[in-house]
């Protein structure tokens, strides 16, 4: 069976300001995982049940959520959990763990799914691995920090920006060799669904703010006109009550008496009952 790992050299410099609760369950299942699939690999295939199969996807619907937390060697989940700790760890401070984990599956389910797609009549290959996930924070990353410097091997230092275009650029063009075990296509599926997601989410998060904001505003414009009308009027009625003692209520016109019914009517209406 061939099993495409989503993992490849690259080692970063950068130190993390926070270890947040996300992360660490995160970190947390994927090692455990990796323990409980070294320690019983002869008598159950954790791969081939959580791994991600055009064979197998279905009736196994869990396929596309599991395969994230399955690697093939020590190197492959040490590398993930590493950049995701890396990386993943500020994002999650910024974001929230909520919309942190959103994010994660969103890249991750997604990559999945576009490797699948591109799979379907290969029933032999098994995807396993969280790099979709880990790709799509690095973009996240360098979208939100893109002249922040890493070190590449810990010696070569480059613009996160810059280091972002030289992995999406990698994963593309590695996307069509089909002679290997790393399912770059996965690498670069995440980077382009985290870019889209996060281009055109956090904008259309701003439209409905906008939109709210607006109708918040006429509302608000309305009560105040509401409210405005309601002073004026009882302004009148309090004129008209002062004639009333002065003159009597016979010494009003027509339209006074008018105006002070349907005044009477409207305070009636807006009074609160016990």
């Amino acid at each position: 069976m061939k099993y495409q790992f989503q993992s490849e050299q690259g080692n970063l410099s950068f130190k993390p300001k926070y270890f947040t609760d996300a992360i660490k369950i995160l970190i947390i299942i994927n090692v455990g995982l990796f323990l409980l699939r070294f320690v019983a690999k002869s008598q159950i295939d954790l791969a081939g049940i959580f791994g991600l199969s055009p064979k197998t996807v279905w009736p196994m619907i869990w396929q596309p959520i599991t395969y994230m937390f399955i690697h093939g060697d020590l190197f492959h989940v040490l590398i993930n959990m590493f950049v995701l700790w890396m990386f993943g760890s500020e994002m999650e401070s910024i974001w929230g763990r909520t919309q942190f984990l959103r994010y994660y599956f969103l890249t991750g389910v997604g990559s999945g799914l576009v490797w699948l797609l591109f799979n379907a009549g290969q029933s032999y290959s098994v995807l396993i691995g969280a790099s979709g996930a880990i790709y799509g924070i690095l973009i996240a990353y360098g979208m939100m920090f893109p002249n922040r410097t890493v070190y590449l091997y810990f010696m070569i230092p480059i613009k996160v920006k810059w280091f972002v275009v030289f992995l999406g650029a990698v994963a593309f063009l590695s996307s069509f060799n089909n002679n290997t075990n790393i399912s770059h296509l996965t690498h670069l599926s995440g980077m382009v669904i985290g870019f889209v997601y996060l281009r055109y989410y956090w904008h259309w998060k701003d439209f409905r703010f906008s939109v709210h904001k607006q109708i918040e505003e006429f509302r608000s414009s309305i009560n105040s006109k509401r409210d405005q009308k309601k002073i004026e009027m009882q302004n009148e009625v309090d004129q008209l009550l002062d004639k009333i003692n002065e003159t009597g209520y016979d010494n009003l016109t027509e339209e006074e008496k008018d105006l002070l019914y349907r005044a009477s009517k409207d305070f009636s209406q807006g009074r609160k009952k016990d």
